[in-house]
């Protein structure tokens, strides 16, 4: 997956596919992205109340209409998915897409899939548990034709999954993480490590803090990947935009943008995604000037 200077976006599921939502996905590939993401929640933050689809079907159906452009989810968690069945959604949408997809994954948060199900919210050590467990279950089950286990939260009875990925070995892991355990697992699991920042700093911090942080972060990723035997060069480094204390200020302009994914690329990163804009939403933009980025950014930057 490794080469520098790629840009992608995020398509939010709030609009139904045959008003808008199929448009959207030809379009991003029309504009060069290297892969349209979707989130994989059942609902989320200020969009609970409005439209919301799920993230496979949506992904399927996108996998269908486009030929070129990578998907992925960005990403899924335990909150609500078990690998058993989670593996067969992906070997199937890996097949449909022909081996076009990446699995954005992390360990989950408190927001509402935490409870949609009628559980208690995990607290973060149970959902670091779960994640330990959850994605070495996974890989076997995408990588095997059968597989038994018998965890602390997740077993499989002789679970098939015939033919497997058409990705060989299989479909690529980008890990989301920021603690140790869950960039151990990137480590060990990954072909690609996301992160959003450091939600510390979100709020009242600095870009300056911000990419303090981001290079913190990613030599927490060399160390973790020392650890393994594992070149850290080998993962992509995957930033999501728009959680940082810059917000929405890089898609103001194409001279802004530039700015911000040239520091940013300068720090390690290999992957920048952007949101489709929403408008009256924390993701509005101007369209234009998205497109604009999208089509002229990476030109100005020298790929």
């Amino acid at each position: 997956m490794t080469s520098p200077h790629r840009l992608s976006t995020v398509i939010l599921p709030v609009r139904r596919w045959h008003e808008g939502g199929r448009d959207q996905w030809l379009r991003a590939e029309e504009l060069g992205f290297h892969t349209a993401y979707t989130y994989d929640h059942l609902s989320w933050r200020s969009f609970r109340d409005g439209p919301w689809f799920g993230a496979v079907p949506t992904l399927t159906a996108a996998a269908a209409a486009t030929s070129r452009m990578r998907l992925g989810t960005l990403v899924t968690s335990p909150n609500f998915r078990h690998p058993v069945t989670l593996a067969k959604d992906l070997i199937s949408l890996d097949d449909v897409s022909g081996g076009r997809v990446t699995l954005g994954i992390g360990a989950g948060g408190s927001g509402f899939d935490a409870t949609a199900l009628g559980q208690e919210a995990w607290s973060p050590r149970e959902r670091a548990d779960r994640f330990a467990e959850f994605v070495p279950l996974l890989d076997r089950l995408l990588t095997e034709d059968a597989v038994t286990h018998r965890g602390t939260f997740y077993s499989a009875d002789e679970a098939r999954n015939i033919p497997g990925c058409v990705q060989r070995p299989r479909l690529p892991f980008a890990v989301a993480a920021t603690g140790p355990r869950g960039l151990r697992l990137a480590a060990r699991h990954g072909q690609a490590w996301v992160t959003t920042g450091d939600p510390k700093i979100f709020e009242t911090g600095t870009p300056e803090q911000s990419r303090a942080a981001l290079r913190a972060q990613l030599g927490k990723l060399a160390a973790a990947c020392d650890e393994a035997g594992r070149d850290v060069a080998e993962l992509d480094k995957i930033l999501l935009t728009g959680f940082t204390p810059d917000r929405s200020r890089p898609l103001e302009s194409l001279e802004a943008f530039v700015d911000f994914a040239g520091e940013h690329f300068a720090l390690g990163f290999t992957e920048i995604a952007v949101h489709w804009p929403i408008p009256d939403s924390d993701f509005a933009a101007d369209q234009a000037v998205f497109e604009r980025i999208a089509t002229e950014a990476l030109d100005k930057l020298g790929r």
